[in-house]
Formats: structure tokens, C-alpha cells, sequence
């Protein structure tokens, strides 16, 4: 039990570092549009993101069903 755990954290953590980083890509690229970059903004929905992502994990991994 406690590998498959080590397993879903390892899956999941990488899945929300992936949706932070392309959460903050988009944030930045739009506020670059409108000429100025607001990183609290950028920082905020970048972790918003990476917390629904874990939550969303919590249902399932495709990366771990076998």
C-alpha cells in the first residue's frame, strides 16, 4: 500500500508541476498582450492550478491503471 501511495505522489506532483508551469506560461503570455505583467496574478492562478490538479488526481491517474 505504501509503494502504490509513493507512486500516486510521485504521478500526481509531477501532473500539478506540469499544469503550474503551464498555467503560468498562458498568464504571462496574456498579460504580456496587455502590456504589463501582473505577477501576483500569474503566481495566484499558478497555484490555484496545482491544487485543483491534485484534487483532480484524487479521482485517478491514467498513469497508474494498469
Amino acid at each position: 500500500m505504501k509503494e502504490k501511495f509513493i507512486k500516486w505522489i510521485k504521478a500526481a506532483g509531477i501532473r500539478a508541476v506540469k499544469t503550474v508551469a503551464e498555467t503560468a506560461i498562458a498568464t504571462i503570455g496574456t498579460s504580456v498582450a496587455f502590456s504589463q505583467i501582473d505577477w501576483k496574478m500569474v503566481l495566484s492562478a499558478s497555484l490555484l492550478s496545482g491544487m485543483l490538479s491534485i484534487l483532480i488526481s484524487l479521482k485517478g491517474l491514467p498513469e497508474l491503471e494498469n
